[in-house]
């Protein structure tokens, strides 16, 4: 990476340390209506259909932004785009203090949501900044600014009891303005920006920018991404409902049992990025996939009552999972959705690294409509089915075609860089940025046979 001469590691901590700042102080905005949303609710009369638009609106536009702000971070840089994202937000927050009707209201609120889309604003401008073996880790840090949704829910209620929900929005416009003035100031222009504004290079159109979404690998991680992310979203705000609906504890029980999920699942994010570089985003894909199947089998098995004829009679039985059981098991499906957020957005800088915005946009536009259509998909099964654990079955059958997928296009890609390797189907499952040359010389050394390796670059017929 030419464009990292001269680059120093203050300089890299520096970016990270302001980048992760600015994505946990927008996480935190772009969930506000969590908390503040009841008492707007209660003051407009809003039925549940309009609340439920009202809450959801920042979370479609927030992920519907991604992709213009990813190719925006491209052309005019990170350190630009997410000021005057973080200033544009700031502007539409405090305008919530003066909304008095509904309609305003949703306007106000797809301002707000254009915080949800300062995450791919991040993951370009820091992944510019650090080399690849290093890029998984940088990212997981950056991404672990998930917690501001905990920040949220830890200091919104006092400020809400303290100052009403109107000022409540002042200061989170306050805080968002200081971080804004404050990241432009002290931030530099990333090194790729710089390299091609000192080569006198031109600005990379949208269309060639759109080129790699041609590829359905670059679909492949959107899908993962639906998962890892945006049923974290989902789940973070059905939990409660699903406590208090299946179990019958208060929402303030319910709450804190949902705090225990969303916990885990942000801030190890930073784990999974070190584990990408370490041993391979691909291996971390499968951990992720495999273990989440697991513990969405388990939570997704109904109370079911059983009869069984014994030698003096019926015998009667049944099996329930116990809330205990329930709370843990989702603590671990937080903390492997975390591992797996960290390795897809490791991958894309490895194939991609010219388009880490336009194909980050995407993947993050694709998962964070997760976190919308996923919280509805959930009470239509309810509906449907009466269980209320349909929806860790709807979650089970999207990971299971996400590792079939996954695992199907790793053995394509395998045969087609090395032909010999399809004589050995399961044995080998190498590391992403692996040079296929290695997998070429380890069949060699068993066969004595000759092999050769394919490019790593992908195409339109070979997926990664």
């Amino acid at each position: 990476m030419k464009h990292l001469e001269g680059v120093t590691r203050p300089q890299q901590i520096r970016a990270l340390s302001l980048s992760t700042l600015a994505f946990t102080t927008c996480f935190a905005v772009w969930t506000i209506f969590s908390i503040i949303g009841v008492k707007i609710k209660q003051d407009l009369g809003l039925n549940e259909t309009q609340f439920g638009i009202l809450v959801a609106t920042p979370v479609l536009t927030g992920s519907i932004s991604r992709i213009f702000l990813g190719i925006w971070t491209e052309q005019f840089g990170g350190r630009r785009v997410y000021s005057l994202l973080m200033l544009v937000t700031a502007a539409c927050v405090f305008l919530l203090s003066y909304v008095e009707s509904y309609a305003m209201f949703l306007v106000a609120a797809l301002g707000v949501g254009l915080a949800g889309g300062s995450f791919i604003v991040g993951i370009a401008y820091t992944s510019y900044w650090f080399e690849k073996e290093h890029q998984g880790t940088a990212l997981g840090i950056f991404g672990a600014g998930n917690a501001g949704a905990a920040v949220t829910n830890f200091a919104a209620p006092f400020l809400l009891l303290a100052l009403g929900w109107e000022q409540t929005a002042v200061v989170y416009a306050i805080v968002l303005t200081v971080v804004a003035v404050g990241f432009w100031v002290f931030s530099k222009e990333d090194p790729l920006i710089r390299s091609r504004r000192g080569q006198g290079g031109k600005r990379t159109s949208a269309r060639e920018q759109l080129e790699p979404l041609k590829y359905l690998q670059v679909w492949r991680f959107a899908l993962y991404y639906f998962f890892v992310f945006g049923a974290f979203v989902a789940l973070a705000s059905y939990l409660p409902r699903y406590y208090v609906g299946a179990y019958d504890v208060s929402i303030a029980v319910a709450g804190s049992l949902a705090a225990m999920y969303t916990l885990p699942a942000s801030v190890f994010r930073a784990l999974g990025g070190w584990m990408s570089d370490r041993y391979g985003a691909r291996s971390i894909m499968y951990l992720t996939f495999i273990a989440s199947l697991f513990c969405l089998f388990l939570l997704a098995y109904p109370e079911t009552s059983y009869v069984i004829q014994g030698k003096e009679g019926e015998i009667s039985f049944s099996l329930a999972m116990p809330l205990w059981g329930v709370v843990m098991l989702t603590v671990l499906l937080g903390f492997f959705m975390s591992l797996g957020k960290a390795a897809v957005y490791k991958h894309i800088p490895v194939y991609y690294p010219e388009n880490v915005g336009s194909v980050g946009g995407l993947v993050g536009m694709i998962g964070g409509l997760g976190g919308f259509f996923l919280p509805i998909l959930f009470g239509i099964m309810l509906d449907l089915t009466g269980v209320w654990t349909s929806s860790y079955m709807v979650l089970f059958g999207l990971v299971a075609v996400s590792l079939i997928w996954m695992h199907g296009a790793i053995r394509r890609m395998e045969r087609a860089r090395v032909p010999e390797l399809g004589e050995e189907r399961y044995r080998y499952l190498p590391e992403l940025q692996e040079p296929a040359a290695r997998h070429a010389s380890l069949q060699a050394s068993r066969t004595d046979a000759p092999a050769t390796a394919a490019s790593h670059v992908p195409s339109g017929n070979a997926e990664a």
